[in-house]
């Protein structure tokens, strides 16, 4: 009897995977476990800590969940409920808080009370940036799976290809382009 449920649960995990195949999902809950895991402690806790969330079949959990619930939702919607929220980054420069709202970011500077947002535009799949309530600025747009077109210092567009060579042509690029300006 076992044998029969393992034959059909094996079947109807092969037959989801190849109708679902169209969009994986973020798995913004398995990932929010794991990045915690990351940061219980050193390598060793952080390897039995994973080890006992398979166990216990926490992570299992978590993976089912985005499987059937909130990878939907995100393909359905555009956004995951679990993306959205806040982090807090301590960086060499001063405390920044970063709100998530599935369609982008806000990020707070604690130093100054600085506010940027970077918004994702699904219909051109571009990112854009405003700081302070300033009008919005698109400084990269997709073209394909290995270029975008990047905004240089002076206003203008370059195609950049998504590899070392490309971000190094762009980094000269946007040196000289930004040289040129003074």
């Amino acid at each position: 009897m076992k044998k029969h449920y393992l034959t059909v649960g094996i079947a109807l995990t092969l037959m989801a995977s190849m109708s679902l195949t169209s969009c994986i999902g973020s798995f913004s809950l398995t990932n929010k476990l794991m990045s915690w895991n990351n940061q219980v402690g050193n390598k060793f806790v952080n390897e039995l800590v994973f080890f006992c969330f398979w166990i216990i079949p926490v992570y299992e959990v978590t993976a089912l969940a985005d499987v059937l619930v909130l990878n939907s939702i995100e393909f359905w919607s555009g956004s995951n409920p679990v993306a959205q929220g806040r982090t807090v980054i301590d960086g060499a420069d001063g405390r920044y808080l970063v709100d998530c709202d599935g369609k982008g970011y806000t990020i707070t500077s604690e130093n100054d009370g600085s506010v940027t947002r970077l918004d994702f535009d699904a219909e051109d799949h571009s990112w854009s940036v405003s700081a302070n309530g300033q009008d919005p600025v698109k400084f990269m747009t997709f073209v394909d799976d290995t270029h975008v077109n990047m905004i240089l210092p002076d206003g203008s567009y370059e195609l950049v290809e998504l590899s070392n060579n490309g971000l190094m042509a762009y980094r000269q690029a946007a040196g000289a382009a930004a040289l040129a300006a003074r």
